[in-house]
């Protein structure tokens, strides 16, 4: 979890950089490569971090018909502003990243038309936020948490924070790095999540604190996590020096995944009690041009062949039943049994309001 996550985890563990303009891939060297009623190309327009395996996207080409080309924009918030921008005149068929921290927005905007893929009824009823009028289906699940680098705890022979509570502590001042809610989809879960947390009397307070224990704040979890987290294998490279980074609970694998050769240990962990829990939606935009190939698209995000591929290329949960985890993903992942959610009702009520408090407080 686009984020959830995600989460962007892979992708800049491969060393790429977060982009804020709207760049493409994938098969898209045809005449009919923009798009359009009758076109063999369905666009997707996504997050920077929207990833799929080269043989699960033949896989859809050939049962499709289709050549699936992808648009990519920056952070989860980033690529929802610009699709409200684009309203009635998408760039794309599909869109693929909003969560449920941004959900009412996109809603609320009209940005897509209704339609129930196939295979829906595998996936939960708890998960389907708009199930009476079909305009988004769940794809994936991840979990906002506090990451720690395990090597910095144990030199300085001090225990690594487990909640939100010990962050505040004296022992981890100028530790931390998180991302700004305004712009960032992680930043946003990790407010949210202390929210949820501390309440609606409480969570401003805990943020003073935070802020004076020496918080740092960044753009974005490319910035926050690749550049500034000294527990990841680019921000080590970078010189990052915060051992305490807002990211995933799926981030200890990927760390593993992508290193050569590959750790029996992963180097970061995760605080478990830290941890808020995204749902990642996709959804026909309204005006597609290629409305077909944007509905057999999303037929495909449903299926087990994509709904295996996402947790070693996106590092996210499945949310189709009966979708089978890789064992490396098992075995590094981390387990969160009770994450802090919200109602979404409440967040649209909220989250404008919480964000210009937070800016207020923090920057």
């Amino acid at each position: 979890m686009n984020t959830i996550l995600r989460r962007a985890i892979g992708t800049a563990l491969l060393g790429a950089l977060g982009a804020t303009a709207l760049t493409g891939c994938g098969s898209d060297d045809d005449s009919d490569a923009k798009g359009g009623a009758g076109s063999k190309t369905v666009v997707l327009v996504s997050h920077e971090s929207f990833q799929i395996s080269p043989e699960v996207q033949k896989r859809f080409e050939e049962e499709s018909g289709y050549r699936l080309k992808v648009l990519k924009s920056g952070d989860a918030g980033v690529a929802v502003n610009q699709a409200v921008l684009s309203k009635g005149k998408p760039q794309g068929d599909v869109f693929f990243g909003v969560d449920n921290t941004l959900l009412s927005r996109a809603l609320d905007n009209d940005l897509f038309a209704p339609y129930e893929p196939k295979g829906l009824d595998r996936i939960p009823d708890a998960l389907q936020l708009d199930k009476g009028e079909h305009r988004v289906t769940p794809i994936d699940t991840g979990d906002v948490c506090v990451n720690y680098d395990k090597k910095y705890f144990a030199d300085k022979k001090l225990a690594p924070p487990k909640s939100f509570d010990d962050l505040v502590k004296p022992e981890y001042k100028d530790l931390l790095v998180v991302e700004n809610p305004a712009t960032s989809s992680p930043g946003l879960a990790f407010l949210l999540g202390t929210a949820a947390r501390y309440g609606d009397d409480g969570w401003e307070d805990y943020w003073k604190k935070l802020s004076d224990n020496g918080v740092e704040v960044t753009d974005g979890w490319q910035q926050a996590y690749n550049a500034r987290f000294s527990g990841s294998t680019g921000g080590k490279k970078a010189g990052g020096d915060r051992p305490l980074v807002v990211s995933y609970a799926s981030s200890p694998p990927a760390e593993v995944y992508f290193s050569k050769p590959q750790p029996t240990k992963a180097p970061t962990g995760v605080a478990t009690g830290t941890c808020f829990r995204q749902t990642e939606f996709a959804g026909l935009l309204d005006g597609a041009k290629n409305e077909a190939g944007g509905k057999a698209l999303l037929d495909f995000l449903v299926g087990k062949r994509f709904q295996e591929d996402m947790p070693l290329t996106m590092f996210v949960n499945p949310v189709v039943k009966g979708a089978e985890l890789p064992k490396l993903y098992s075995d590094f992942g981390v387990t969160v049994d009770k994450p802090q959610t919200m109602e979404p009702g409440k967040i649209a009520e909220n989250r404008e309001r919480w964000i210009k408090s937070w800016s207020s407080l923090v920057l």
